[in-house]
């Protein structure tokens, strides 16, 4: 049987991982769920339907494997589609050639990393999270569940990032560091010190802009 992926989502953000899927070689062909386009292809791939229509697709034999294409969002809504297929259907693990994982990394199941992102030692990246172009991950971080990195996101060693956060693009995050669930970093910030709020982080240092 061909491998085929289904993509949740057939915006620019479910649109580009069809195409590193494709170009990169991960499957042989994508389709597209999605709940708010009444295209029957995009870009020649076709839609096979809502999300209603994903599980009656995998029965039928028309998808082998899932992946979220929700952007940053609509972060809830990235975390309910996953644990509403989880058991059902197996999710994808995508990573770009172009990528270096260090072979004592730990990846979960629905990531997708972008091309000429680098993941060292020990690091632990838990299901359902997007790494954008060119981000750097050092030794023993984790990254919690349904997580969302800009490019060129730069974590150092020790840090722990919780569930549904945001990474905005060029942000530096130093070592030993905690970033609670639910938070977002905003574009080129420099977190120094642990956040445990929820909320939106700013600036160098990053400090809170909004609940």
């Amino acid at each position: 049987m061909n491998s085929v992926l289904g993509i949740i989502g057939a915006g620019h953000l479910g649109q580009q991982i069809a195409h590193y899927a494709i170009t990169d070689k991960h499957f042989e062909q994508v389709v597209f769920f999605d709940d708010f386009t009444s295209d029957s292809n995009i870009n020649g791939w076709p839609v096979l339907g809502r999300t209603q229509d994903i599980l009656k697709s995998f029965s039928q034999k028309k998808i082998t494997h899932l992946m979220i294409g929700i952007g940053y969002k609509h972060m809830e809504a990235r975390a309910n589609f996953y644990d509403i297929y989880k058991d059902k259907i197996p999710f994808a693990r995508i990573i770009h050639s172009s990528c270096w994982v260090d072979p004592t990394a730990i990846i979960g199941e629905g990531v997708i990393v972008y091309p000429n992102s680098a993941i060292d030692a020990h690091v632990v990246i838990k299901n359902n999270v997007l790494l954008n172009i060119g981000c750097t991950i050092a030794h023993d971080t984790s990254i919690a569940s349904h997580c969302f990195l800009s490019p060129r996101v730069a974590l150092a060693g020790f840090i722990i990032v919780g569930e549904q956060v945001i990474l905005g693009i060029n942000c530096t995050v130093i070592d030993n560091i905690t970033i609670g669930q639910n938070v977002k970093i905003g574009a080129g910030a420099v977190v120094v010190r642990d956040i445990t709020e929820k909320g939106t982080y700013v600036g160098v240092p990053a400090k809170l802009n909004k609940k």
